[in-house]
């Protein structure tokens, strides 16, 4: 009698389901990685003042469901982010923003490479269903004016080329301002970042709502 009785809950349950579907993307918590150098990974900083936690409380408040994990490795230049972005980056992953080059710059690495590096991990991302916001990153002054005029654009032609969404300086805001920069006058302090993380918010909610959009 008490399995009979069930029956009629089992199939309100199920027809519940059926009505209800599947999760939206908007419904569930989306899985975003910060993959990048030390600008990313927070040199010299607690976790918690780190680029990707920054972001992600600044998504939160705005009432955005969302996990950004911090995979960035200070002193990574892009054939280090190439050599491990399959393994740094799981799978169920919804988005990766992608922020390297800076130690390429400092290197001297010819910004063909450094192209070529980028948009390998660009296409093994979106290989797996990743979609890539592109932080950009602009050559140092002393590396001369050759140099500069072949790396600064790299960005915005692999952001055109793959249709990204594309934050254009990653320390915009930052990079001349002395008290926004820890001690070695290149990587920002807490204070730098909070202002990196607002710039770079609205662009990070658009880049979450096409995610949401190509997912429904």
């Amino acid at each position: 009698m008490r399995f009979k009785a069930a029956i009629p809950l089992f199939a309100a349950l199920v027809f519940a389901a059926l009505l209800v579907g599947p999760l939206k993307a908007e419904d569930r918590t989306l899985q975003i990685v910060g993959f990048g150098d030390s600008l990313m990974a927070g040199y010299q900083l607690p976790p918690e003042d780190a680029l990707p936690a920054h972001l992600e409380r600044a998504l939160i408040a705005a009432g955005r469901k969302v996990v950004l994990t911090n995979a960035g490795v200070s002193g990574d230049t892009s054939a280090a982010g190439l050599a491990r972005v399959d393994w740094s980056v799981p799978d169920g992953t919804d988005g990766v923003i992608l922020e390297l080059g800076a130690n390429d710059a400092l290197r001297g690495v010819a910004p063909e490479e450094t192209e070529r590096n980028l948009e390998e991990i660009i296409k093994r991302l979106r290989g797996r269903g990743i979609d890539v916001l592109l932080v950009g990153m602009m050559a140092p002054p002393n590396m001369g004016t050759d140099y500069r005029d072949r790396f600064n654009p790299i960005y915005k032609r692999l952001a055109d080329k793959y249709g990204l969404e594309f934050y254009p300086f990653i320390l915009d805001g930052v990079v001349t301002e002395a008290n926004l920069k820890i001690d070695d006058g290149m990587h920002p302090n807490a204070k730098g970042i909070a202002v990196i993380t607002q710039r770079m918010l609205p662009l990070v909610e658009r880049f979450l709502d096409r995610i949401s959009s190509a997912t429904n």
